[in-house]
């Protein structure tokens, strides 16, 4: 059972802010609508963050990571090796996600959430119930008290970051094989066969991923999923760190604290996350739309419209650090630019 924590109700959108954001929208010397999403993006954050000055400048991204038993079925292209080796890449800050949390001045936590990794690698959190998820091709792949964890473990990340005092938080992933246990997590939610969901994740050819799609479809028999709740589906096909993310945007939602939401396995976290909270789905913000096929519903079924589209499809966050300007740019304009009336500028006939 999950703790009692993860069903608190988040904080509500503060109305009198959003209001107060859409009128000052209205002043700025611009015509109306003119910044398109951005104008949207500005408003939505007021309300979130309760405050008339929306903010994006303080974005800590955090990297979970964990292996999967699932690899043992030859659904990735790389060995179950690289996750521990591509940890230790982000902490050395060789890794895309060091690269671009360096260019945005944001600080980098990396979390073993569940990896197979037995000596602690200098630079990394260790905060796991086990050494990566069981094979969920033939049992469960979590028991219920290592998915609590997880969600612990997402929540101290929270905590962690809190110190900070951030005005949104990015969270981020590594794992191979969590394409896999993401499209299965996902078909699951969504009731929907893998052959949709099941991309190419690090590229796997159309053979694999036909393989991918048998594996998950029969995982999804076996465990009988069909209407299943969040928290059997993510006990029987799971991933640590899939499990920690959800419990991270949850616990980021309940403190008021917005999310980018990465690609496709971020994104079928917050999934998750909202089905067993739907109070945190409007701290919820999409980066982007990866090339991973199932994104897109996923996306839909959060009701989000991403920012851009730019084919990625590597993850550890990067899409949503790489959507972390437009966000800035919608709060500098939104707080800075001269209203009519400052800049003494003739505004519209009323």
């Amino acid at each position: 059972m999950l703790p009692e924590w993860v069903y608190r109700e988040c904080p509500e959108i503060s109305v009198c802010h959003r209001e107060a954001a859409i009128v000052r929208q209205a002043q700025l010397t611009k015509p109306t609508g003119a910044l398109g999403r951005l104008e949207q993006l500005a408003i939505e954050l007021a309300g979130l963050q309760a405050t008339e000055q929306p903010r994006a400048s303080r974005a800590p991204i955090i990297i979970f990571a964990g292996d999967h038993g699932i690899v043992a079925q030859g659904v990735s292209a790389y060995p179950q090796e690289v996750t521990i080796a591509m940890m230790a890449n982000f902490a050395s800050g060789g890794a895309a996600i060091s690269v671009l949390a360096r260019e945005l001045g944001s600080r980098l936590e990396v979390v073993d959430a569940g990896t197979l990794a037995t000596e602690p690698t200098a630079g990394i959190v260790v905060d796991k119930p086990r050494h990566g998820t069981r094979d969920f091709s033939v049992e469960a792949a979590l028991m219920s008290a290592e998915l609590a964890f997880a969600f612990e473990a997402g929540r101290r990340a929270v905590v962690r970051a809190e110190a900070g005092q951030p005005d949104l938080l990015i969270f981020g992933e590594m794992g191979i094989g969590n394409t896999t246990t993401s499209a299965a997590i996902a078909a699951s939610l969504l009731a929907v066969s893998a052959e949709e969901i099941a991309g190419s994740g690090t590229g796997v050819d159309a053979a694999g991923r036909a393989r991918k799609a048998r594996v998950i479809d029969a995982a999804i028999a076996r465990h009988g999923l069909a209407g299943g709740s969040a928290e059997e589906i993510l006990c029987a096909v799971g991933g640590l760190e899939i499990a920690a993310i959800a419990g991270a945007t949850i616990a980021a939602a309940q403190a008021r604290i917005p999310v980018l939401i990465d690609g496709f396995i971020v994104s079928v976290a917050a999934l998750a996350a909202a089905r067993l909270n739907p109070s945190c789905q409007p701290f919820l913000l999409p980066s982007h739309q990866s090339a991973e096929q199932g994104h897109r519903l996923v996306l839909r079924a959060l009701n989000v419209q991403p920012l851009i589209s730019l084919d990625l499809r590597l993850g550890e966050g990067s899409g949503a650090a790489i959507a972390l300007p437009l966000v800035r740019s919608a709060c500098a304009l939104h707080n800075d630019m001269a209203t009519f009336a400052q800049a003494n500028v003739p505004d519209r006939p009323s």
